[in-house]
């Protein structure tokens, strides 16, 4: 059976691990002390019947202690969940803690009003942006003062190798045989080969390349373009021409055409000829006596249609033409 009073001299005049002891008054660590004082009425061991309101991720409950489960430590609290309503949380506390002592009905409802007041506090702050305090330990700000000075010291010893590599290689102090870290020693070789391929880059001639032109191309057209202008022209004035002329033309052009194929049935029975070397006045084995061969051929002037609107101009440009 549970006897309070022996409990609570115990606790009062010997050991209890959640008593702190100050110069003004003691103090209770334990979770389910209502006033978190430590005394007769407000320990939570040494009163059978008890109640309590504890807060679980922003939710209060009220813990209900009572002598009948004293039996079952697992069953011991009966707790029950409040609502965020102020005013309804606190019906609820009247309506389980009824015919109970007013001294824990009156602490449990003083517990709810702060627990109450410091969760809006929470919520109002939480929606404020806020900068977050960071805590540096003193040992761990040494450490890592610690740690850059020899990693410093470190980059210093190794940027001293590399010079002092440099030096003996290029000296040759000790001739082919050398002693040297495997890493630093690589390194020192490739920056080398990096220098030397920089250094062949520069000295090298640049390559000249040859790019086709189009020149040959434009000339080509403007003669296009001089041809046909030249032809227009010539079709414009064929009617102060006289008749003799293209008689003359189509003599020329008949003539042309016998020395050609003429010329085709001799290359059949001639042995071939070498091959013909150019020169300053024209192609090797030409005679130069011959005005024919040597003259280029002329080119045919392009023909021309000119349509009329009406028949009577058409039939004064036809007598035109006849006469």
């Amino acid at each position: 059976m549970q006897a309070d009073d022996v409990i609570w001299q115990v606790i009062n005049h010997g050991h209890c691990s959640y008593k702190s002891k100050m110069k003004t008054q003691n103090f209770c660590r334990n979770e389910f002390n209502v006033t978190g004082l430590c005394n007769r009425s407000s320990c939570p061991l040494a009163n059978s019947r008890y109640a309590t309101i504890r807060e679980h991720d922003g939710t209060l409950y009220l813990y209900i202690k009572s002598i009948e489960r004293a039996h079952a430590p697992k069953d011991l609290w009966e707790r029950v969940k409040l609502p965020r309503n102020y005013g309804k949380a606190l019906e609820l506390i009247d309506k389980y803690l009824a015919y109970w002592p007013k001294f824990l009905v009156h602490k449990n409802k003083q517990r709810l009003t702060k627990m109450t007041q410091y969760l809006i506090r929470m919520r109002k702050l939480a929606l404020k942006v806020r900068p977050k305090i960071m805590t540096m330990p003193a040992k761990q700000v040494q450490r890592e003062a610690r740690r850059e000075a020899k990693a410093e010291t470190a980059a210093l010893l190794e940027k001293n190798i590399e010079k002092e590599l440099l030096q003996r290689l290029q000296t040759g102090t000790y001739g082919d045989i050398y002693n040297f870290p495997v890493k630093e020693y690589e390194k020192v070789l490739a920056m080398e080969e990096m220098e030397a391929a920089d250094e062949e880059e520069e000295e090298a001639e640049p390559e000249v390349e040859y790019v086709e032109g189009y020149e040959m191309e434009e000339e080509e057209e403007e003669e296009d373009m001089e041809d046909f202008a030249l032809g227009v022209n010539g079709s414009t004035h064929s009617d102060d021409e006289n008749p003799e002329d293209e008689d003359d033309e189509d003599n020329d052009s008949a003539e042309e055409i016998d020395r050609n194929v003429w010329s085709k049935s001799n290359q059949a029975t001639r042995p071939p000829k070498p091959p013909m070397v150019s020169t300053k006045r024209g192609v090797a084995g030409q005679n130069d006596s011959n005005p024919a061969a040597a003259a280029p051929k002329r080119r045919k002037r392009q023909q021309v249609q000119i349509e009329y609107e009406d028949e009577e101009q058409e039939q004064h440009a036809i007598s035109n033409f006849a006469f």
